[in-house]
C-alpha cells in the first residue's frame, strides 16, 4: 500500500512532537492517538476515508518520529494527557475531538472525563480503560517494576538483518496484524541501524506500570464522560475478553459498535478500515 501524507512537528517544553495531517484545514478539529508501540500510520488507512475533519494524529513521545522523554523521566499515561493538551495549545484548538485506539482510546476516556470543557467528542476503537489493579499485590507490582528500571539500561532493542525480518516480528507482536498493517508501521516505526534495523521506539515503553487504577477509578472516569462517545468493540479483539466492559458501558451514553475483526481492524485490510469509517462519519456532524 502506497501512502503519502503532510508531516508536522510540535515543540513542547519538554519534548518535540511528530503527526501526520489529514483532512481539511478547516475540518472540525480531531487529534488522533495511536495505540502502545505503535505510530501515526495507525490511522493511514482509515483518516482518508473520513469527511470532514482535520485530523492530527500524532506520534506520541517514544514512538515513530517523535522525541523520547529525558532518561530521568517516565512514560506514563498522566504524561501523555498533558501533551495532548499542550499540542492542542499549539495548534489554538480550545474544544476539540479525540479519536483513540487502544492506548490512544484510554487516553482519550481519561482525558474528556479530567477536562471536560475541552473535548467535544469521542471517537474510540477498541480501547476504553486501562488495566486495573486492586490494592492486593500492589507492593509487588511495585518493587517489579523498581527492579526492571534499574535493569532495562543493560537490554538492548533487536536488530533484524532486513526489513521483511522486522515486519514479520511485528506481524507476530504481542498483538498480531496484518502483513500490510505491519507494513505501514514499519515505515515510521523503524530506522537504520549498523547490522540491519531497529525499531524507533523507546525501549523504557516495555516497562510495566509502578501503579494501577482500581475498577473502581475506572468506573468513575467512565461516569465522567460528558461528550458523545462512538465506540468501536472489535469481535476478536482485546476488550472482548473483558467480561466487566459490559458492565461498565451499562447505563451509559455512549453508541457502542460491535464490528468483526481485530485489534487492529481499522488498519489490517480496507474492509474493516471501511467499517470503522462509516460508524465514524455517521458520528461526526458535518462541517
Amino acid at each position: 500500500m502506497t501512502f503519502s501524507v503532510e508531516e508536522t512537528r510540535f515543540s513542547l517544553p519538554h519534548v518535540e512532537l511528530a503527526a501526520h495531517l489529514f483532512g481539511p484545514e478547516d475540518g472540525i478539529p480531531v487529534i488522533a492517538l495511536h495505540g502502545w508501540l505503535d505510530n501515526a500510520m495507525t490511522y493511514a488507512r482509515l483518516a482518508p476515508k473520513l469527511h470532514g475533519l482535520r485530523i492530527v494524529a500524532l506520534d506520541f513521545p517514544g514512538h515513530g518520529h517523535s522525541g523520547h522523554y529525558a532518561s530521568n523521566s517516565s512514560y506514563s499515561m498522566w504524561e501523555y494527557l498533558e501533551d495532548v493538551l499542550l499540542v492542542a495549545e499549539q495548534l489554538g484548538w480550545e474544544r476539540f475531538s479525540l479519536m483513540g485506539h487502544s492506548l490512544g482510546g484510554i487516553i482519550s476516556t481519561l482525558l474528556a472525563a479530567a477536562v471536560p470543557e475541552r473535548i467535544e467528542r469521542l471517537a474510540l476503537i477498541d480501547g476504553l480503560i486501562p488495566f486495573t489493579g486492586e490494592a492486593e499485590g500492589s507492593a509487588k507490582r511495585l518493587g517489579d517494576a523498581l527492579r526492571a528500571r534499574l535493569a532495562v539500561r543493560d537490554k538492548r532493542k533487536p536488530v533484524y538483518g532486513d526489513l521483511d525480518r522486522a515486519v514479520q516480528a511485528r506481524m507476530q507482536g504481542v498483538v498480531a496484524v496484518s502483513r500490510e498493517a505491519a507494513e505501514l508501521l514499519a515505515q515510521r516505526g523503524l530506522e537504520p541501524v549498523p547490522g540491519g534495523y531497529t525499531w524507533r521506539t523507546d525501549i523504557r515503553l516495555t516497562l510495566p506500570s509502578v501503579m494501577r487504577l482500581t475498577f473502581a477509578h475506572v468506573q468513575e472516569f467512565v461516569r465522567s464522560v460528558q461528550c458523545p462517545v462512538s465506540l468501536v468493540l472489535a469481535a476478536q479483539g482485546h476488550m472482548a475478553v473483558e467480561p466487566r466492559i459490559a458492565g461498565l458501558l451499562e447505563g451509559s451514553h455512549f453508541e457502542v459498535h460491535k464490528l468483526t475483526g481485530g485489534h487492529h481492524l481499522h488498519l489490517n485490510d480496507e474492509a474493516g478500515a471501511q467499517q470503522v469509517a462509516d460508524c465514524f462519519n455517521r458520528f461526526f456532524p458535518r462541517a
